[in-house]
């Protein structure tokens, strides 16, 4: 290839991020590697973790920066662990390659439009149907085997530990208020979800899940993915969805395992979301005025009502 048409070697995750906001100096890439596979263009895709493209309306070509090498493992490893054997469709892995250090992947794309886009106009009914299907959809991810996705991915307990570690300061500069900051460090000394170590999307939000006509058409992205209790995925729809809607929450369980959300959960829950990989309240969670909780027992009790 050009020089033109080089990406950096190895570069940090400053230096990506500057690169993934300007696609005019990516973008020649991806139609080169695109070109393989299809005479359609390759068109930059939103926004994300990796370098995505779309070549027409068929295929999804995604690259990844060498220091996110294990988020390419795992999502290849995931797409063909999951691909036909859910309700919902999730693409189909084409091929899987790499250019001068950066491993990518090709896989088809799905029909629909992004959830977000979608959902501000849906009506309460459509709403509670939608976080039914979701929660199905996630009880039947809950229930496929692991495969080799656990060697892939950090060891649970590992990866919370960090994540302990580096809480505080991740919290106050995502902008959690003072009064709760303060909070912070005594709130996570209490309990976090166990259990059973299954496959996590990491995701179900509606960024990653596609609709079409009246119900979802598919879900995609797996590369943020982990193995470990099941509690981490259900962070996703509660906030980003229901929103401190109580029908909408018990909607999602009424999917999931067929009862109403059990309340006693709550700050266990609170304390895994403030432990997500990307946890950043004020994005996550999608309620107005829940800055003004006196503490966490009372954001607890907003979020999940």
């Amino acid at each position: 290839m050009t020089a033109a048409l080089q990406l950096p070697a190895n570069p940090g995750v400053a230096e990506f991020d500057a690169l993934q906001e300007d696609p005019a100096r990516w973008i020649g890439v991806m139609a080169a590697l695109g070109a393989r596979y299809t005479a359609a263009p390759a068109v930059p895709a939103g926004e994300g973790t990796v370098l995505v493209a779309l070549l027409g309306h068929g295929l999804v070509l995604k690259l990844y920066p060498p220091f996110l090498r294990d988020h390419f493992a795992f999502e290849r490893a995931m797409l063909a662990q999951l691909h036909g054997r859910l309700a919902l469709p999730t693409p189909r892995l084409v091929d899987s390659a790499e250019h001068d250090g950066w491993p990518y992947l090709v896989m088809t794309q799905l029909p629909g439009t992004p959830l977000d886009r979608v959902w501000p106009m849906l009506p309460p009914p459509q709403r509670q149907a939608v976080l039914h299907k979701i929660g199905r959809l996630a009880a039947q991810v809950h229930a496929l085997p692991a495969g080799e996705l656990p060697a892939l991915a950090p060891r649970w307990a590992d990866f919370l530990q960090g994540q302990r570690q580096r809480c505080h300061p991740r919290q106050q500069r995502t902008g959690l208020p003072a009064h709760l900051l303060a909070q912070l460090d005594t709130f996570l000394h209490g309990p976090v979800p166990e259990g059973p170590e299954v496959l996590l999307t990491g995701e179900y939000t509606p960024f990653n899940l596609l609709h079409r006509g009246q119900a979802l058409s598919g879900m995609f992205d797996f590369g943020d993915g982990l193995v470990g209790p099941r509690e981490y995925d259900w962070l996703g729809p509660m906030c980003f969805l229901a929103a401190g809607d109580a029908s909408l929450l018990d909607a999602f369980f009424d999917g999931y395992h067929g009862r109403p959300f059990d309340r006693r959960q709550r700050e266990a829950l609170l304390r895994l979301l403030l432990l997500h990989r990307y946890s950043h309240l004020p994005a996550q969670i999608a309620l107005a005025g829940w800055q003004d909780a006196p503490d966490f027992t009372a954001l607890a009790a907003l979020v999940w009502p």
